[in-house]
């Protein structure tokens, strides 16, 4: 539950504190002394927006501090999750809201986002303010009440996963269809790009060896005089060639080896030399009778012009133009599937519809059990604040299949005995509604763990016997959990444990807010304020006297 919350620099709100008592704790106070600054100190500790005007003039930032203690497992549990730790069952929120818009959270002294805070928050604290009791003039936070109260959010979440699974394949479906007049022709086009550079046959590589290749066959004539001329230079038929030449210099050496030792050795090396010089002039002989080149050139000026052709016209070098054909045989391939796709689908998408369909039987099953009960407490909860001929019946009709299921869920009142039920959007009144929206809040309260709950201004709209029950309808839900309760009702404010008084104060030209705790001295005196307005006369004072003595255990 909440125990302590800071406030620093927050709009008219310099320094203040408060701590809370464990069950009905109310804040009273002047219209304008800061009640609704207070709450909106709460919200943004529990992550909700923020602006820089919030902040006090004058100001670097505000801070606000909130200390939890007692927090429920499931705090625990997802504390963990996010990487965070409870210290002896206690947490430390803070936010800081800087006067050039920027904000920042903490979690137990470690830094942690708004997003953090709000999902903490919301399994923490269940803020009812003013404008909530517009929620129930919207059918899908009607028929979330019910869902919440029927605790069917695991089903729901299961059918949620099956409806979006039937909307994917249905949604394929639809677009396999939609392309099914545009695809004979990209069929088209893609079987004659297949079939043209399927007829170029090139592989990886061979673009360049085609282009030296036919390099090779144009200069054919001038290669083959080339391989002439340097087998001439080693085999002479006019002149003595170089083999002649290096055999007979061997030989010269050879006949004056007795004479000079020295001549002998480079004979021996120009004998050496002989074999690999043979060799070569063999194999240059070899080249000069190649006379594929002229006959192979034509073939090669047409495969290369074709494969120019094909990369101007794809802009793509010959390696592209390679991977391209796969990219193309590969779409082909599942243009010719899709037929079977779809066929293959539509017995996927019945399957998934008919799993649809009995999860949500299943949801209107649930929520049609669950809306009978719900109407019942809400209409017992609603005899003890005053209104006893009130009926609230939440209907359950068939409605076209949702993300939501199949159900239309609507709260009907009927205001008076005798009245033919009508929707609650059109005729409840603002104390109606105040008095229904709490109603809702307690028999909720009895279905799940959030420690704190804070109205604010839930006596809109209601006075005399009817806030007087409202605030024993506080009190005793403040015996299962925390209730923080603003009011402008000494009927209510009398029936706390707890009561916080916030007071502005004018010091020169500026304006502070101060949260004071009360003792009983000081409740009655704000208690005969709030009553009579001033808070002097003797009546006034006796009555909030008797207030308190009654309420007061």
């Amino acid at each position: 539950m909440l125990r302590e919350l800071a406030i620093e620099n927050l709009a008219v709100i310099e320094k203040a504190s408060a701590q809370f008592g464990g069950n009905f704790n109310v804040f009273t106070g002047e219209t304008g002394a800061g009640k609704s600054i207070l709450i909106g100190g709460i919200n943004a500790i529990l992550g909700q927006r923020t602006n820089k005007d919030i902040v006090r003039t004058g100001s670097a930032k505000a801070v606000i501090t909130a200390l939890f203690d007692d927090i429920p497992q499931s705090v625990t549990d997802k504390l963990a999750e996010m990487g965070f730790a409870a210290e002896d069952g206690e947490l430390m929120l803070m936010r800081e809201i800087s006067a050039d818009g920027k904000s920042s959270a903490r979690i137990n002294g470690r830094t942690a986002t708004a997003a953090m805070l709000r999902e903490i928050g919301s399994m923490l604290v269940d803020v009812h303010g003013q404008h909530e009791n517009r929620i129930l003039m919207s059918a899908d936070n009607q028929r979330d009440i019910l869902d919440s109260y029927g605790g069917i959010a695991e089903v729901l979440s299961e059918y949620r996963e099956k409806f979006r699974s039937f909307s994917q394949v249905s949604k394929r479906i639809s677009k396999l269809r939609s392309e099914d007049e545009t695809r004979s022709l990209k069929i088209a086009r893609l079987t004659a790009i297949v079939e043209e550079l399927e007829a170029l046959d090139i592989s990886k590589g061979e673009g360049e060896a085609l282009e030296a290749e036919l390099a090779k066959c144009r200069n054919f004539v001038k290669i083959q005089s080339a391989l002439y001329s340097a087998y001439n230079s080693f085999n002479g038929e006019e002149t003595a060639g170089a083999l002649d030449q290096l055999r007979r210099a061997m030989n010269t050496l050879n006949s004056v080896s007795s004479f000079m030792p020295e001549a002998d050795a480079l004979a021996k090396r120009i004998e050496d030399l002989l074999p690999e010089a043979e060799d070569i002039a063999a194999e240059i002989a070899s080249h000069t009778n190649d006379d594929s080149g002229a006959a192979r050139e034509a073939a090669l000026e047409d495969r290369v012009s074709a494969l120019k052709h094909a990369k101007r016209r794809y802009n793509m070098d010959a390696d592209q133009l390679v991977d391209y054909l796969d990219e193309c045989r590969s779409e082909l391939m599942e243009l010719d599937g899709a037929d079977s796709e779809i066929e293959d689908l539509l017995i996927k998408k019945h399957d998934l519809g008919e799993e649809v369909k009995r999860a949500a039987e299943e949801i209107t099953t649930l929520r049609t059990k669950a809306a009978a009960r719900l109407s019942e407490e809400i209409c017992e909860q609603l005899k003890f604040l005053d209104m006893p001929n009130v009926r609230i019946i939440i209907s359950v009709s068939r409605d076209k299949v949702t993300i939501n299921g199949m159900d239309s869920v609507e709260m009907l009142i009927s205001a008076n005995a005798g009245e033919a039920p009508k929707p609650i959007s059109r005729i409840a009144s603002g104390g109606e509604l105040s008095r229904i929206m709490l109603a809702i809040k307690s028999v909720l309260a009895d279905n799940d763990d959030i420690p704190t709950l804070i109205f604010d201004e839930v006596d809109a709209g209601i006075s005399g016997r009817a806030a007087q029950k409202v605030g024993i309808k506080l009190a005793q839900t403040a015996r299962k959990r925390q209730v923080l309760c603003i009011t402008h009702l000494a009927q209510i404010a009398s029936q706390a444990d707890h009561h916080l008084l916030i007071e502005k104060n004018t010091q020169g030209e500026r304006t502070f807010t101060r949260i004071e705790i009360l003792d009983f001295e000081g409740r009655r005196a704000e208690l005969a304020r709030i009553i009579d307005g001033e808070g002097s006369s003797e009546s006034s004072l006796q009555a909030a006297e008797e207030m308190l003595r009654r309420n007061v255990q």
